[in-house]
């Protein structure tokens, strides 16, 4: 009976315009036919026989009620309006920029970029893979470089890493001594020392003359330094290679188009950040950091690496090499924990320098080395010296005693300058500089107008035959970016159609679901994603004086809580920028604890054969010892081993780390046992946040034990993975652990303590996103976060139970039931037709969905978790498609099909395939490419065949091939 809305109060009809059932896929009626098929009668008995009572939440969260889409997004604008946007001239590796407007609205705030995950399965993942080997290209190019990864989480980050690789790499050098210029970015020293203390290194921060005579196994150098100095670093390189340290160069991309590469000077690693190629500032994040390396040092590399591979056609196709996910398969033996990069961010800064092309790029350093000369010309006029003869867009000039007063006379005027110690300011100009503002600051410096004719001195810098900043020797004479890829697309409506080419060739949310467990792949709504193109959020430098930034201040207190409110835990610390980051700013800060009740033995991190690969390679990196704990045959963590280990090692124990629900897709019923047994011998208990969306509103792991969990705001809090990062992972802690939470020596973090160290470059991590997570929580408000975990509990159990009397469950709780996703165990079917988990996944590009999780936690296996945000429809669809491959496989082991023949075997299917006029397998095109009746009315095609990995590996090629190759 249809409602008469007419007779409904008014608080019913605003309900009805609810976020959470936009959020939620199932309605009502969906909701209690999947009930009815598990055989139940409500949500609340499937939590009851799901989630262990003794670990249930008894009350409703301390959240606001729901707000709509309109009300939350007023309320954040109301906030955000509080932010201060002056002109920033702070520099410091950050700068304002331009992004340009079909990059903007085409990739930024266009979820078939934003939604897509990363590209595990490159066959549906090329255009993504294509923009990332660009990527590459353009940083081999500019640094001078053999190779680079596919990007990292920032310039600090990168330079740790960097740190990390040269320790593995130099065997001709044992000391523990890494050298940093005191010209470096302090941002970066700061994560550095941090990641050193840990490794066990020491870090001597010295001028770069000092490099030479000081025995370090590893050097990093900043070219142009951090007050702007540009300096030639062939010497200094070189005398450090005659004395076995290896050189790293951190770097600016803008500047690198007009002078000398670092490889060219003979750097062994070129490190940077991406920001001001078309990436905005955002208050710290996110942004890609860039990564180049020497050919010799490609098995010793952190992240990932594109490389050039070929299909079953032979047809060049892109794939990640090697390394990939490799600490996930050495665990502590990995080169990094890093998992997450930064794709959506590398990918606009590749498109950027597409978009403009060398010569724009060229165009564009030009005209700030142009803007930095007047300033510099002018300065001197009125009688001011720049520590620095030679600079590109940064000078530091010398003002003795009038420092504070030239600087509160900047902010006066709305422009934020850089204190450099105690008589020195820093100015850096950058792409959005005009020249009314080095009008601006000339007033700046002369107590009133300055009275120069800048057009006229304009004329004469223009007649000169080089920028007075910028020595000659050090002028690039090579020739960059040549690949036709930076030479094409200069036009909007090339570039427009080149981005749509590449987007069309990539499965996203906006396409299917992404069914892989552990990963979460939810709605991003579009109301969260709107304010991450607000200016009041994307125009702050991170280093802003903090009272312009109190809209930002404002909502960080507010998201703090929320999570607190979420996790159970007592403080939440919103700096790590990865999940990654944030398990090793937990660990990080269980060590400070410990440390400073002097138990300096605890080194031992127990974790479970069942955890994720980063929790082991995390460990290594704090300096602790990992010991496995073993799994029962019903796939929980076995206590009995787990007592034994703790009886074994007792007041050596560090902590565990342990990832609930399970990464088996089960609520383990022993969880607070074994929390109290770490608890009873001093340890502590580090709950890994990957599955908090089996736990918020149900369970807490904050009052069921934890001690410290990282968040994946990227999965449970509606971040989107954008293509494999950006990612956010801040760590919620109890109350003990909150004296030794991450801080900043930039930007003071409230109640943080300097001596806790530095994780990530900016002082809360990706700022910029943050509001994301902040909309989700607002918009489904006390009530949506508890329902949206039950449905997606409720959604996994569903898939389950479809699926579950064709594919065996391999894990199951005590009641029969799983968490938020399940785990098909595929060895049966293997071992039976041949078929494996690899054919499966690939198949199911064919009915246009990507694969689940494949061979994690389990070999063999396919994890998958479907997520509150899927209606049943598209749960039957992808069902459906199961089902189908399902009596695909019967057929083979019947011996009705052969496996090699077999539409398995040869998935997945392309159009290639389709058209060829020749048709000879033993099942039909129909078959091949429409298996199912939906894909009548929309097919997403995957645009290479199976792709050869050995082949790519023996023949790792990470740069550009010809146009031709990519279209034959």
């Amino acid at each position: 009976m249809t409602q008469d809305f007419r007779r409904a109060p008014l608080a019913e009809l605003a309900h009805h315009d609810a976020f959470i059932q936009r959020h939620i896929g199932p309605d009502q009626t969906q909701a209690a036919t999947m009930l009815n098929t598990l055989g139940l009668d409500s949500i609340a008995t499937l939590i009851e026989k799901t989630v262990p009572e003794k670990i249930r939440s008894q009350d409703a969260l301390a959240l606001e009620p729901a707000k709509s889409e309109v009300e939350a997004l007023a309320e954040l604008k109301t906030i955000a309006c509080k932010n201060k946007l002056f002109t920033s001239f702070i520099g410091m590796g950050y700068y304002d920029t331009h992004v340009p407007n079909v990059i903007l609205r085409n990739v930024l705030e266009n979820p078939g970029w934003y939604t897509a995950y990363t590209p595990y399965q490159p066959e549906i993942a090329q255009g993504r893979l294509e923009g990332l080997l660009n990527f590459q290209q353009m940083i081999i190019d500019l640094t001078g470089m053999d190779l680079a990864n596919a990007s990292m989480l920032d310039e600090g980050t990168a330079a740790a890493e960097a740190m990390a690789m040269c320790k593995r790499q130099n065997k001709k050098n044992r000391s523990d001594v890494f050298f940093v210029a005191d010209d470096t970015h302090p941002q970066t020293i700061a994560v550095v020392k941090t990641r050193a203390e840990h490794f066990g290194f020491d870090v001597l921060v010295a001028p770069a003359e000092q490099l030479t005579g000081t025995e370090c196994f590893g050097a990093l150098l900043q070219y142009p330094g951090t007050t702007g100095q540009v300096r030639d670093l062939t010497d200094l390189i070189s005398a450090a290679h005659e004395q076995k340290t290896l050189v790293t160069v951190a770097s600016d991309l803008l500047a690198l188009t007009l002078l000398k590469s670092p490889g060219e000077m003979g750097a062994d690693v070129v490190i940077g950040t991406n920001q001001r190629f078309g990436v905005p500032m955002g208050f710290g994040g996110p942004h890609a950091a860039f990564f180049g390396f020497r050919d010799a040092f490609k098995r010793s590399a952190p992240g990932r690496i594109i490389g050039v591979s070929v299909d079953t056609r032979g047809k060049t196709a892109l794939r990640m090499a090697m390394q990939t996910r490799e600490q996930h398969i050495r665990r502590e033996k990995a080169n990094s924990n890093i998992c997450t990069s930064q794709v959506l961010l590398a990918v606009m800064s590749v498109f950027y320098a597409i978009y403009h092309g060398p010569e724009g790029l060229k165009r564009i350093a030009e005209r700030v080395a142009r803007l930095t000369d007047m300033l510099a010309v002018g300065l001197r006029e009125r009688g001011f010296d720049t520590l620095h003869a030679d600079y590109f867009d940064t000078l530091c000039i010398k003002v003795g005693e009038s420092q504070q007063a030239l600087y509160q006379t900047a902010l006066a005027n709305k422009i934020n300058l850089r204190l450099v110690g105690e008589d020195c300011i820093g100015i850096s100009v950058d792409e959005t500089t005009t020249l009314h503002q080095i009008s601006q600051l000339l007033n700046v410096f002369s107590a009133g107008d300055h009275g120069m004719d800048l057009a006229a001195l304009d004329a004469q810098l223009s007649s000169d035959q080089a920028s007075a900043g910028l020595p000659e020797p050090l002028r690039r004479n090579d020739a960059i970016l040549t690949h036709p890829v930076f030479n094409t697309y200069h036009s909007e409506t090339e570039m427009l159609r080149y981005l749509k080419q590449l987007e069309s060739k990539d499965i996203a949310l906006n396409h299917s679901m992404i069914p892989l467990g552990s990963c979460t792949m939810k709605l991003n709504a579009t109301a969260e994603m709107i304010p991450v193109t607000w200016p009041e959020f994307g125009k702050l430098h991170p280093f802003t004086p903090i009272d312009q930034a109190q809209g930002y201040q404002q909502m960080f207190e507010q998201l703090q809580q929320m999570l607190e409110t979420c996790t159970g835990y007592d403080a939440v610390s919103l700096q790590p920028n990865a999940g990654s980051q944030g398990e090793y700013a937990g660990l990080v800060a269980i060590k400070k604890y410990f440390a400073s009740k002097g138990e300096f033995e605890r080194d031992i991190c127990l974790i479970p054969a069942s955890a994720h690969g980063t929790n082991p390679a995390s460990a290594q990196m704090v300096g602790m010892k990992v010991v496995v704990v073993n799994c029962d045959s019903k796939g929980n963590v076995d206590l009995t081993d787990l007592n034994s280990k703790i009886t074994e090692h007792g007041s050596r124990i560090a902590c565990i780390m342990v990832t609930y629900p399970s990464t088996h897709g089960v609520f383990e019923e022993g969880i607070t046992e074994l929390c109290a047994a770490v608890h009873n011998v001093g340890g502590q208990v580090y709950i890994d946040g990957a599955n908090m969306n089996a736990l918020v509103g149900v369970a807490a792991p904050g009052k069921f034990g934890g001690d410290v969990s990282h968040l994946n705001l990227h999965k449970t809090f509606c971040i989107p993975h954008g293509g494999g990062g950006p990612g956010m992972g801040p760590i919620g802690v109890a109350e003990h652990l909150k004296p030794f939470l991450p801080a900043h020596p930039i930007q003071a973090v409230p109640g943080t303590d300097i001596a806790n160290g530095t994780i990530s470059a900016a002082p809360w991590g990706s700022a910029s996103i943050l509001p994301i997570s902040w909309m989700y929580i607002k918009m489904m408000g006390r009530e949506g976060m508890a329902h949206a975990t039950k449905m997606a509990i409720l959604n996994a159990n569903y898939v389950a139970k479809k699926l579950g009397d064709h594919y065996p469950i391999l894990y199951k709780g005590a009641e029969g039931f799983v968490a938020h996703e399940c785990l098909l165990d595929l060895r049966p079917l293997k071992e039976a037709s041949g078929v494996t988990e690899e054919d499966i996944a690939k198949r199911l590009m064919d009915f246009g969905f990507h694969a689940p999780t494949m061979s994690f936690p389990v070999p063999g296996t396919l994890m998958i978790e479907p997520t509150e945000s899927e209606s049943q429809e598209e749960l039957d669809r992808f069902c459906e498609a199961m089902l189908i491959i399902r009596k695909e496989i019967a057929q083979i082991e019947s011996g009705e099909v052969e496996y090699s023949t077999s539409a398995l075997h040869n998935a997945p299917h392309t159009q290639d395939d389709v058209l060829e006029d020749n048709w000879q397998r033993a099942y039909s095109r129909e078959q091949a490419s429409r298996p199912a009746a939906w894909l009548r009315a929309h097919k997403v095609w995957p645009s290479v065949n199976r792709i050869d990995n050995v082949y790519g590996d023996r023949n790792l090629v990470c740069s550009c091939p010809t146009i031709d190759e990519y279209r034959s």
